[in-house]
């Protein structure tokens, strides 16, 4: 489909990346209780768009390998999956520790959302690492392929955003009340990072 091996589960890989606790969804929590639904939107929309820069640079990299060196992309999906395996172990041996700090100001949430995004140090190494593994170099169709990609992480973000706003918003107290909750989820993650890693290794 558009020159993306396997759609579904390039969908379902998306929404297990969402759902793993990092700063953008501390950004979303954060921008929803100090400045309600319309604050947590806009940080919504500001890590979108922060994620959108990250993807096309990352995109940049990867169409210019795949054209050049076929060889040399093909290791690049094998690094890829080894790098998704890896995340999910330490995700697992993570030890349970002070969650980081987010300083958000009121009325400049999509800013603040965008930069945070923009500034993690990981997120354009993660992308590098998964545009490769969905990319189906015999039916690739340059930038459509690329394009439909973001189009589909642009969707799923604002629902997936939407969602974690109007929780945070109706449970705020229950969820701070509930570290547990997160770290047994960023666990569940883990595990499913390392069976994506290895059945993308394995399928090539």
């Amino acid at each position: 489909m558009f020159g993306i091996a396997d759609y579904g589960a390039f969908v379902a890989a998306v929404v297990l990346f969402l759902a793993i606790p990092g700063p953008g969804n501390l950004a979303l929590i954060t921008s929803t209780a100090k400045g309600g639904v319309r604050g947590g939107l806009a940080a919504t929309l500001g890590v979108i768009a922060g994620d959108q820069v990250l993807m096309w640079m990352a995109v940049a990299g990867v169409a210019a390998l795949l054209a050049a060196w076929p060889v040399a992309f093909a290791a690049v999906q094998w690094l890829g999956a080894a790098y998704l395996a890896w995340l999910g172990w330490k995700m697992l041996m993570a030890k349970p520790g002070a969650k980081p700090v987010l300083h958000i100001e009121p009325h400049h949430y999509f800013r603040q959302a965008a930069a945070i995004t923009l500034l993690n140090p990981k997120a354009i190494v993660f992308y590098m690492a998964f545009f490769p593994l969905f990319v189906d170099p015999a039916h690739h169709q340059g930038l459509l392929t690329f394009g439909v990609m973001a189009a589909t992480i642009a969707g799923l973000t604002f629902v997936y955003g939407a969602v974690v706003v109007l929780l945070a918003h109706v449970l705020a107290a229950r969820l701070r009340a509930m570290p547990v909750l997160g770290r047994t989820l960023e666990k569940i993650a883990g595990v499913f990072l390392i069976g994506f890693g290895v059945k993308l290794a394995l399928s090539k």
